[in-house]
């Protein structure tokens, strides 16, 4: 059967990867509308829109999408916009200490059968010598990431996942994954190579 993951990301390609699942990437064009101010119901409605969007080209095929965002007390960090947007995000989350990383996986059927997984992980952000924050910034790796970090990355020394999976902040866990297959009542063996 055919999956096509509906995201641009390298690190949710990476993350399929690893499962030896069979799929192929279609970017969904943007996160859609903003649908609320709640993060989970936020993530979700951005999953749900890049799944449709990916569907309308491929009918035939399961879509999974996801989406993560960042939150702190009752403040989004979307990705940034340029560096100087990057450093502001980065000095609040140090600020703030402990935040909050939420996803938002969607998994739509060639029938139009739709099946949701949400979760969310707490990370605690300690300070950044300047020099070292500056050339970071210098750098790529904070664009194009929610909060201008990549747990995964250089930003890793500095944070700590207090509670959740390392793979919800990454962008798209296993557990996520293997819910959806087993609420659509399939077997991961559908998609492998």
């Amino acid at each position: 059967m055919p999956l096509v993951l509906a995201s641009a990301s390298p690190r949710r390609r990476a993350l399929l990867e690893a499962l030896s699942l069979r799929f192929t990437v279609v970017a969904a064009a943007g996160d859609g509308p903003v649908s609320s101010t709640d993060p989970g119901k936020r993530v979700l409605g951005h999953a749900w829109f890049k799944a449709h969007e990916v569907a309308k080209d491929h009918p035939s095929a399961w879509i999974l999408a996801a989406d993560t965002l960042v939150f702190g007390a009752g403040e989004f960090f979307p990705k940034p916009q340029n560096r100087e947007h990057a450093g502001e995000m980065l000095e609040r989350l140090i600020a703030l200490g402990v935040h909050q990383v939420w996803t938002g996986t969607w998994l739509l059927s060639p029938q139009g059968d739709e099946f949701q997984h949400l979760e969310s992980a707490e990370v605690s952000f300690a300070p950044i010598p300047c020099a070292e924050r500056e050339s970071y910034l210098d750098g790529v790796e904070w664009a194009d990431k929610a909060g201008a970090y990549a747990i995964q990355g250089w930003a890793g020394q500095y944070t700590t996942l207090l509670e959740g999976e390392f793979d919800t902040v990454v962008g798209l866990s296993k557990t996520a994954i293997f819910a959806l297959f087993e609420q659509a009542g399939l077997s991961p063996a559908a998609f492998r190579r």
